[in-house]
């Protein structure tokens, strides 16, 4: 199993999502921890200024953008809308 870690600034842009958002986003946490390319979560590597990063989709309009730390951690970064969070 993968450990998750994550700051203080994802628990604030998580804090900004609607409630039915939060409470998927914690059910995929630990589809995270299992397995971060499962595809229900539709891991995809990010480029760009975001170039190192990856994201996973929470629903068709949110996403949650993180790192691996080494190969059995992974960093929370953000999770934001789709339309903000790629900026």
């Amino acid at each position: 199993m993968i450990k998750v870690t994550y700051n203080k600034s994802f628990l604030k842009s998580l804090k900004k999502l609607p409630p039915a958002i939060q409470k998927k986003t914690a059910v995929l946490l630990e589809t995270l921890q299992g397995n971060p390319f499962h595809p229900l979560l539709h891991t995809k590597k990010l480029s760009g200024p975001l170039a190192g990063f990856l994201s996973f989709r929470v629903t068709r309009d949110y996403r949650v953008v993180f790192r691996f730390l080494d190969p059995e951690t992974i960093q929370l970064i953000t999770a934001a809308n789709r339309k903000d969070i790629y900026r």
